[in-house]
């Protein structure tokens, strides 16, 4: 990954852990948009999985679980702490959160989850 890309990904963790899950996906966006191989890949496991949270906090589940499923199949193909983003506690969160919204429960925004980057 490139200083660019390094950059984007940095802002929309922060983005993310911000709960702004459009702005974040709009961040790694622009890095995936250029990126290659495994960097694509992981960049569109975020991209899904922040998409995921947004829909989640719009109320519309259907779309969230759709989501949750691609960025967690992506995802699970990486390191936990892949490029330094440190997604362990946020990927449980998401397989937690998946099944809530697939039963038609909502998640209170205290539960959404947070990535560690270093």
């Amino acid at each position: 990954m490139n200083e660019s890309d390094r950059s984007a990904l940095a802002a929309g963790v922060a983005l993310f852990n911000d709960r702004e899950f459009w702005h974040a996906h709009e961040a790694w966006e622009r890095a995936w948009l250029t990126s290659e191989g495994d960097d694509k890949r992981f960049l569109q496991g975020l991209i899904q999985l922040s998409a995921a949270y947004h829909h989640v906090k719009r109320g519309t589940y259907s779309g969230g679980v759709r989501l949750f499923d691609a960025a967690l199949e992506k995802l699970a193909r990486f390191p936990p702490d892949h490029e330094g983003v440190e997604r362990s506690q946020a990927i449980a969160a998401a397989e937690r959160h998946r099944k809530k919204i697939a039963a038609g429960d909502g998640i209170d925004p205290g539960e959404f989850p947070k990535l560690l980057y270093n």
